[in-house]
């Protein structure tokens, strides 16, 4: 008997404690992020080719058994309910680029004033590679060795399922806000604004308004005061927006949703709700 064999035999595959309050994956079918430097880093993770833990890590993702993610500069920790009480902790360690090496990024993103406004708009842009290369640099980790990961979880292989699952919501949170791959490679956002001049640059002075000339009051106070007839077409007519939630959705993703459902698929139903009940409401029914 193999060693394997040995253990798939006398050591089941373990199925998780219900975690409650646990981070969900906003995608429940399909891959994991939808912009491309998302997609790039669901890549790394699936380039180690870890079989069977890659589908466990995404049912561990989706299931919410992630309770908590913490991305610091260099690192990241977090904590993922398994089998036993006690919630496994995970550390995964990236090694940071040096002050000189993003001087060097910097320089070549303010050469270019489409990268540092895409950026600053939340958008990861693709010739963000190329300025990365040119410097002798890689945004993303390319090997096994430019990660190091960690799990106290009795399995033996690295990474196992609770590491696979951080992976994934690492993409989605990537997915968010772009700047959280330039930290976890040891720059802040505002860190990389004052590289980029942007953070010393003063506010400009708000032109003052064209000031009107004044209307003269009228002769009689009678009519200045009396309050004219209402039009029953004041409100316009009511519509029901097409898009609900629009006003939120410009926000971008909730950050680590913990819900059993979308939050924005949640706030829908509520904005057709309140509309509907809106335009009864106006027509006087």
């Amino acid at each position: 008997m193999s060693r394997w064999s040995f253990y798939y035999e006398y050591f089941p595959p373990s199925r998780p404690r219900a975690a409650k309050g646990g981070i969900r994956a906003q995608s429940q079918r399909g891959g994991f992020g939808e912009s491309w430097w998302a997609k790039r880093w669901i890549a790394v993770l699936e380039g180690f080719q870890i079989g069977a833990r890659l589908q466990r890590g995404r049912n561990y993702a989706r299931r919410g058994q992630v309770l908590s993610i913490d991305i610091g500069k260099g690192h990241i920790s977090a904590q993922v309910q398994g089998s036993r009480p006690a919630p496994y902790k995970i550390a995964i360690k990236v090694k940071p680029l040096a002050k000189q090496a993003w001087t060097k990024v910097a320089e070549a993103v303010s050469s270019q004033a489409v990268f540092a406004s895409k950026l600053l708009g939340g958008e990861m842009p693709h010739e963000i590679d190329e300025v990365f290369r040119g410097a002798g640099l890689s945004l993303f980790p390319e090997r096994y060795n430019d990660l190091e990961t960690d799990c106290s979880c009795p399995d033996w292989s690295n990474p196992c399922k609770h590491i696979a699952a951080v992976y994934y919501l690492l993409g989605e949170e990537f997915d968010r806000d772009p700047f959280l791959i330039f930290k976890m490679r040891g720059m802040i956002r505002e860190e990389f604004l004052a590289l980029l001049g942007e953070s010393g640059a003063k506010e400009r002075p708000v032109a003052a308004a064209e000031m009107l000339p004044p209307e003269p009051l009228p002769s009689a106070p009678t009519p200045f005061w009396a309050a004219g007839a209402i039009p029953e077409d004041l409100a316009g007519e009511a519509q029901v927006r097409p898009a609900g939630a629009a006003l939120p959705r410009r926000l971008g993703k909730f950050p680590l949703w913990r819900g059993s459902q979308g939050f924005f698929e949640f706030l829908e139903a509520v904005y057709a709700r309140a509309s509907a009940q809106a335009a009864e409401t106006l027509a006087g029914r």
